[in-house]
């Protein structure tokens, strides 16, 4: 029996542009926006697409990452022919190899892709925030009679220089590839999605991996090589919401964007397009006598005695009483002491924010001052942690850190 397209998701990077946040995590396991992770987005995104059969490969730092997705139930991803399986390197009879880039991931697991012998390959990236119906996308894809499609996004001219970037002709067919050009040709920036015909995709994967001075890497081996051999390879244009959320900065700015629906794309109560996850299970949260809360999210288990404005409260999340949280990103179980200040930043699992400490009071006109607190991290009483702090260690009582 065989599936028509199953899906194959890199979730083996490290991470290292979110510093305090992903030492001891896989990126798509890091939290967001309240009761997620950021891979709940592609694996909700493929169920509600119609696709049933997701290997999720995993390299860095997989524990938490393994447990989280466990057996697929939270997505309707249990299936006994199919569902959801977690692929990380492992041991041949010829040795044990490291993925060594994002296609040499996939050529190791060919034998887990022939078990289904699929017509189409969509591959997929655990680092990103965005809703898309990957339906769509194949449909376009057969339409084109591709062998090659990638998912592609409009960006300003002036930030193209920072990505993959696909020329097209006008049917939409694929003429040559940019890697972040100094010189643009097109403004359509690779989302890292792509769909290949199977037969396509191992051919190539097959003649990467025989090559020794190939990087073994999509953007910078796959992709040239079926342009050389002029294969119909197509870029389908995607208009929905989509962020990597690769830096600190970025995640940020995408947790700040769920508060405001209407305008930033992003909507996690669209009834028709669920994100699942593997929920807390905590009682609801309570905003107590004296707290005040404006234009933020609030999830499950949360107690606010203190002020919180245009922030994201993670599960479990304490605020105490006088104390001020403003355009801050706060992680599960975090705690805000009596009369603290945090503002502009992100403060990861179980850190503590000691009583009268001040965490990233923004300066002005830096967009881009974003204070990290790493989890578990205690911040002493009447500490000072200053706007661009990365905090991977407890600060002592009165202490200043910038």
């Amino acid at each position: 029996m065989e599936k028509e397209m199953i899906a194959m998701l890199l979730a083996g990077g490290q991470g290292s542009r979110l510093y305090a946040l992903t030492q001891k995590l896989a990126k798509p396991a890091v939290p967001f926006g309240g009761k997620y992770r950021i891979i709940d987005f592609p694996l909700s995104n493929c169920v509600n697409s119609g696709i049933d059969t997701v290997g999720v490969l995993t390299q860095y730092q997989p524990l938490e990452l393994n447990e989280y997705i466990g057996n697929g139930q939270p997505w309707d991803l249990d299936r006994l022919y199919g569902g959801v399986h977690v692929l990380p390197p492992y041991q041949k009879a010829e040795g044990s190899d490291w993925y060594k880039g994002t296609a040499n991931a996939i050529y190791q697991n060919i034998s887990f892709i022939e078990r289904y012998n699929p017509k189409y390959v969509i591959i997929l990236s655990g680092d990103q925030i965005c809703k898309q119906d990957y339906s769509d996308f194949l449909k376009f894809h057969k339409e084109k009679e591709a062998e090659f499609s990638v998912a592609v996004m409009e960006v300003p001219w002036e930030e193209a220089p920072r990505f993959g970037l696909m020329v097209t002709d006008e049917n939409g067919r694929i003429t040559e590839f940019q890697e972040k050009p100094k010189n643009p040709k097109s403004n359509l920036a690779s989302m890292g999605i792509y769909i290949f015909n199977w037969d396509i995709l191992k051919k190539y994967l097959i003649e990467d991996e025989a090559d020794p001075n190939s990087e073994n890497d999509f953007g910078n081996n796959i992709i040239p090589n079926l342009l050389k051999d002029e294969r119909a390879m197509y870029a389908y244009p995607f208009s929905g919401y989509w962020k990597d959320v690769g830096t600190i900065p970025s995640l940020w700015e995408a947790n700040m964007e769920v508060l405001d629906p209407e305008h930033s794309g992003i909507n996690l109560f669209d009834e028709d397009w669920k994100i699942y996850s593997r929920n807390s299970g905590m009682p609801g949260h309570r905003i107590c006598p004296g707290g005040e809360v404006f234009n933020s999210m609030i999830t499950d288990g949360c107690r606010i005695s203190g002020r919180v404005r245009h922030s994201i409260l993670f599960a479990g999340v304490r605020v105490e009483e006088g104390a001020q949280v403003e355009d801050a990103v706060v992680m599960g179980k975090a705690i805000i002491k009596a009369g603290a200040v945090v503002e502009h930043c992100i403060v990861a699992e179980n850190a503590i924010i000691g009583p009268g400490a001040v965490v990233g009071a923004m300066p002005s006109g830096d967009e881009d001052g974003v204070a990290t607190i790493g989890p578990g991290v205690e911040i002493g009483p009447r500490a000072k942690v200053g706007p661009k702090a990365m905090i991977y260690k407890d600060v002592k009582e009165g202490e200043e850190q910038w």
